[in-house]
């Protein structure tokens, strides 16, 4: 395809530049996005299994929601019905409402016991999978606008200025796309082998990146859409508002739970409840969230879709399940979530947008990366702008990935002692990243990806590290996985750190093998004693 060169050359330069300004945060944003695909599995593996409530019949459910509010009268105001075996049959919060990354919410679990008998715990809520939801939507920027996270809006202008660099890329490379798609040319110069890489990442993905541009801008400033929309309604309102109902409650006209689980899998055929919360349920206002799931559908939630249901009369408020009458807006929605979820295609689905979360941050770094190896000079007399560009790509993607896997490994021997867990995430997570940050501006890109990179490893070795320690020694007071999904969080590590491992030594051999003035070069010392030189990209 014949383009013109300035055009050529003035798409390139939108390119990088809406690139480089965004691809830090969208680098921490990917990762943890990858990782919160797991987000179920992440929790029940951080949280030891005695705060697990067993598991109990479908027809106990009722008999275990009238003890629970008959004993813990505050219930009624919200409770939840677990229908997943790896979770507590019922739960209520104590303190808090699970909106959000809370850090001090207390919740009850509850289950009966083989006498019938109610038997309760209350559990401070472990936010781990929370807290990488944080990172993933606001990129760690700390702070509020307007009772929102800051970092949410600074992340819609990224996800903004990423769509545009993701339209100027393509235009750019549409007269070389045939031929050089899936070609990685390690012969020549090292930064060949970046740019065919970046490419080859960038196209591969794109739909998947189209739909998650557009999704993160939109979701992060869809009050101000709703603003705009204001002023064309005037006084009416968008949506329509709930009748007020005042009609007295009584817990004793409560239908059973298997006749509201009836009537909501009449209304979505193909779906199966995952849980039930019951809100005011001593109010006229009372109400049922119900979370169904078909993984042959597109579904409005990270997890399931939602039924909202009059849990005394049945009648259904609203609902995002797919059923015959659902009218074209509500299934444009659904798509719309579900395509940034992944909440489609079951395992299969998750694993696909996992390693695309992954193979998206590896898109931002290689991008970094081109953009230094081609304004690099030759010498040892750099730009300034080379230099700091370095170490924040060093500084920012190794932080984030340090901050993660030290509380990954800290998890389990935090609980040990009498500190707030969720605090210490916060405290760990953000002294990892702005240490590894700092080195790499006092003591250069190269060394601190070095040895960055050996103990980033190591951290991610000490999550199953620990389990084995908990197997051998049992008072330690520590845990095994208990399921195949906790397992797989630990093996997912244990490769992390194999990789990570082995990172470091491809960048020790490299350090040797650059010119003084890259940010790679490093005279041998004892960061690169004992490693042998290679060929390498």
């Amino acid at each position: 395809m014949k383009v013109r060169a300035d055009v050529l050359r003035t798409y390139q330069t939108l390119h990088t530049w809406t690139g480089i300004t965004t691809s830090l945060l969208l680098f921490i944003g990917f990762f943890a996005g990858a990782l919160v695909m797991f987000a179920p599995e992440i929790d029940r593996w951080a949280t030891s299994p005695e705060k697990h409530m067993p598991a109990i019949a479908t027809e106990r459910y009722d008999e275990l929601l009238q003890k629970v509010l008959m004993e813990y009268p505050k219930a009624a105001d919200s409770v939840t019905l677990h229908f997943d075996k790896s979770l507590s049959p019922v739960s209520w919060y104590e303190q808090g409402n699970g909106r959000g990354l809370a850090l001090d919410e207390v919740k009850w679990h509850g289950t009966l016991n083989g006498d019938g008998e109610l038997v309760t715990q209350l559990v401070p809520v472990n936010t781990l999978s929370a807290m990488l939801d944080m990172l993933h939507r606001t990129a760690g920027i700390i702070g509020e606008i307007d009772h929102h996270q800051a970092g949410v809006f600074v992340l819609g202008v990224a996800a903004f200025a990423y769509f545009i660099a993701l339209v100027s890329g393509v235009i750019f490379l549409l007269p070389t796309l045939a031929k050089r798609f899936q070609a990685l040319r390690q012969d020549g110069e090292r930064k060949r082998f970046w740019l065919d890489g970046h490419n080859l990442l960038g196209i591969a993905s794109l739909p998947f990146h189209i739909v998650i541009a557009i999704t993160v801008t939109v979701f992060a400033y869809h009050d101000v859409f709703y603003g705009g929309l204001s002023q064309l309604y005037g006084d009416k309102p968008m949506f329509p508002a709930p009748q007020q109902q005042k009609i007295e409650r009584q817990l004793t006209d409560l239908p059973k739970v298997s006749e509201l689980v009836a009537h909501v899998e009449a209304h979505a055929p193909g779906y199966t409840v995952s849980y039930i919360r019951y809100a005011n349920l001593t109010k006229p206002a009372a109400s049922a969230s119900v979370g169904v799931v078909n993984e042959e559908q597109l579904m409005r939630g990270a997890l399931n879709d939602y039924v909202f249901i009059n849990p005394y009369t049945f009648k259904i408020a609203s609902s995002s399940a797919a059923h015959p009458d659902q009218n074209i807006w509500a299934k444009l929605v659904s798509a719309f979530f579900s395509l940034h979820f992944g909440s489609y295609g079951g395992e299969l689905g998750r694993w696909a947008y996992f390693l695309m979360g992954l193979a998206g941050a590896g898109l931002f770094y290689s991008g970094n990366i081109l953009w230094l190896e081609k304004r690099r000079r030759k010498g040892t007399q750099q730009q300034r702008s080379y230099q700091i560009m370095g170490a924040l790509t060093v500084g920012v993607s190794l932080g984030a990935l340090m901050g993660i896997a030290a509380v990954f490994a800290s998890n389990k021997w935090l609980t040990l002692t009498s500190v707030n867990i969720n605090h210490a995430y916060l405290f760990v997570y953000y002294a990892s990243f702005f240490s590894v940050l700092g080195a790499a501006f006092v003591y250069g890109p190269a060394r601190t990806a070095i040895h960055g990179l050996k103990l980033l490893a190591l951290l991610c070795v000490i999550v199953p590290a620990t389990s084995l320690l908990a197997a051998v020694i049992p008072a330690t007071e520590l845990w095994t996985p208990k399921s195949f999904e906790a397992l797989m969080v630990e093996v997912i590590s244990l490769l992390f750190g194999v990789f990570f491992w082995l990172l470091s030594k491809h960048v020790a051999r490299r350090a040797l093998q650059n010119e003084p003035g890259s940010i790679w070069y490093l005279k041998e010392s004892k960061a690169t004693s004992g490693i042998s030189i290679r060929h390498t990209v």
